[in-house]
């Protein structure tokens, strides 16, 4: 992934928080049959391996675990908030008009040594960290144990493990930090005016990232 360094995160913390926070990652793997991607949601493990683990299934119908070789390496990405940015936000535009659009955006790309498992008891506690995940705070949360036994074994004979061992992390936040202040100011202003949650979203985030000026 092209990352200027004012967009470039290097935070391992701060990037597997945002991995936390938007877990629908898309899975890119090699092979004789050329590239192939699956989109699944993810479950990071901080404790393992020295960078950390993702955790997923795919569906056995899926030919992605049959194109690929055991301890192939991986490529996972995850993307967050993202927005049109328009010149007529910048001042910029109204005291020389040298400016373009662009598009500002989070992307946080793992690479990492991928295993596909078929094993009853890794895909009972990946379905549990997943489902835990994602029911947590709701008012009445789903438990894996909640649908009969017979018929979560059923499921689990439908699904193949995914295990990836995190050897390298990229995260780029392209937030407008190339700009001046005052034009960060009119995209903040943009974004936050706009009805579009994505867009408020990524208001919040330009303001977060904006840099700071010696």
């Amino acid at each position: 992934m092209y990352i200027p360094p004012s967009n470039a995160e290097q935070r391992p913390e701060v990037m597997l928080d945002f991995i936390a926070a938007h877990p629908f990652g898309a899975l890119v793997t090699a092979s004789a049959q050329g590239l192939f991607a699956t989109h699944l949601p993810m479950v990071v493990d901080r404790a393992r391996g020295p960078h950390g683990t993702l955790t997923g299934h795919v569906a056995r119908a899926n030919p992605h675990h049959r194109h690929t070789g055991m301890a192939e390496e991986a490529l996972v990405i995850f993307q967050g908030p993202d927005a049109y940015i328009t010149p007529s936000w910048y001042p910029a535009k109204a005291e020389h008009g040298k400016v373009v659009p662009t598009w500002n955006y989070v992307a946080v790309h793992v690479r990492g040594t991928l295993r596909f498992i078929d094993d009853a008891e890794f895909l009972r506690q990946q379905l549990h960290a997943l489902t835990t995940q994602h029911e947590n705070g709701r008012e009445h949360p789903w438990a894996v144990h909640d649908a009969p036994a017979d018929f979560v074994e059923q499921q689990m004979r439908a699904i193949v493990g995914v295990e990836i061992e995190i050897t390298r992390l990229e995260g780029k936040w392209k937030m407008s930090q190339n700009r001046s202040d005052a034009d960060i100011d009119g995209v903040v202003r943009g974004l936050g005016e706009s009805s579009d949650t994505a867009d408020r979203a990524v208001a919040g985030i330009v303001q977060a990232r904006r840099p700071a000026r010696g």
